[in-house]
């Protein structure tokens, strides 16, 4: 059991040293943890379950996602707490406890990467890895009230990472300081230091943020006036992203059923995304989990152990449709946001909820927070979730997605709008805002 002193944030705690080197390297001095689906060389990766940890032996090399940084000069310091098998946004965790939020004691972290976005946010590392499928980076950088980064889709290696579902699997990492965030992506990506380049449009989705529990003014004014100060407002265009889905996707109409064209204050067509996104997550997870579930029946959390094994009975009904979905919105958002185009959203619909929530109202706001998840999912479009400060004291964020393979710019961009941001926040919460 991890200590309370650290946040509820650790599974066990080592210290792998940097490799040595003569000269100044990108992350030296800087500490960092990893999510425990990331194999370290002599230790067990646990995967967020005891059963797994039991029935596995220890890895016998480190992933090279993790070697990178050590290379870079950066020290890693322990394990961090998940969510069984990576099958959560809530960050809850029966067996190992859940990392208490820093930002909001009495609320949940988000997962599933719940104990390295609390590592981060309790200061205890500059950074630290996790893993994004559905959402597991974005929620809990939002719920904690940093910075975290979902890197394009096959960016960053996944040898050495337990999958969840290789469609969607996106190694990303949390920060408090843009500069970090960005050095981080850069030695994982293996990406030159160049100059930042401008963004050509900054696209609003209108539609997304009337979604939001928050007032849009709220998230949107920030992100606004700082573009104004840096690039000029004319670059802000605003657009109804559903029906630009609807009308561009025609897939996605396969995943219209009676449960999503009635999802009240939901956006029909992203909800479809979602469905689609969430029966190819389930098909992959049974593929490469279905049999030890099957023969090991292991002790899972309640409400988590109906998700997974709703996973093993999939069947492959559709799935070659999801394929399609994936396709044709990657190339809608390619056609929409063009070169260097950016396109806003919320993170999430909410402030964090409360610890121990009623389980069903839980699970209707998230199955509306996963449209918009999903957008990043199933175009693998990399995507930042950038804090707003508090909301009625609790943390709240904006996100920005840019093309398959622009994480380098849209690195550069957060960096230098961060400062603005923060100010234009400190401006609205003196406001009572």
């Amino acid at each position: 059991m991890a200590k309370d002193s650290d946040y509820g944030a650790f599974m066990e705690k080592f210290v792998l040293q940097p490799s040595p080197s003569d000269h100044e390297l990108p992350l030296s001095g800087l500490t960092f943890a990893v999510k425990d689906l990331y194999d370290v060389d002599g230790y067990v990766t646990g995967f967020g379950n005891p059963d797994w940890a039991r029935t596995h032996p220890a890895a016998t090399s480190t992933a090279p996602a993790v070697l990178s940084l050590l290379r870079a000069g950066a020290t890693c310091i322990g394990k961090t707490v998940m969510d069984e098998m990576a099958y959560s946004i809530q960050g809850e965790n029966i067996h190992y406890g859940t990392p208490r939020n820093p930002c909001a004691p009495d609320r949940i972290p988000g997962g599933s990467s719940s104990g390295s976005a609390v590592a981060v946010a309790a200061k205890l590392v500059d950074f630290a890895l996790g893993s994004d499928t559905g959402g597991s980076v974005r929620a809990p950088a939002s719920y904690c009230g940093i910075l975290g980064f979902r890197p394009s889709h096959d960016l960053v290696s996944t040898t050495g990472v337990i999958p969840m579902a290789q469609s969607f699997d996106s190694m990303g990492w949390f920060a408090r300081d843009p500069v970090i965030l960005n050095r981080v992506g850069r030695v994982l990506m293996q990406l030159p230091d160049v100059d930042p380049v401008n963004p050509s449009q900054i696209i609003i989705a209108e539609d997304c943020f009337q979604l939001s529990a928050i007032p849009s003014d709220r998230l949107t004014e920030p992100l606004f006036k700082s573009v104004n100060k840096l690039f000029g407002g004319d670059l802000v265009k605003h657009a109804i992203l559903g029906d630009y889905v609807k009308e561009k996707v025609p897939s996605f109409k396969q995943f219209m059923t009676e449960e999503t064209a009635d999802q009240e204050n939901n956006i029909t067509s992203l909800a479809a995304l979602s469905s689609a996104r969430q029966l190819l997550q389930r098909y992959e997870f049974k593929k490469n989990h279905g049999e030890w579930v099957s023969t090991v029946k292991p002790d899972l959390g309640p409400g988590l152990s109906e998700t997974i094994w709703e996973a093993v009975r999939t069947t492959d009904e559709n799935v070659d449709v999801c394929h399609s979905v994936r396709t044709e919105l990657r190339a809608a958002l390619n056609a929409l946001l063009g070169d260097c185009g950016v396109l806003a959203i919320p993170t999430v619909l909410e402030a964090p909820p409360k610890l121990q929530c009623d389980p069903i109202s839980l699970d209707a706001l998230f199955v509306k927070t996963f449209s918009l998840l999903s957008i990043a999912g199933l175009s693998g479009f990399c995507q930042v979730s950038i804090p707003l400060g508090l909301y009625d004291n609790l943390p709240v964020a904006i996100s920005l997605l840019a093309k398959h393979g622009s994480d380098g710019f849209l690195l550069n961009l957060v960096e230098s709008l961060y400062k603005n941001i923060q100010e234009e926040v400190g401006i609205a919460e003196q406001k009572g805002y």
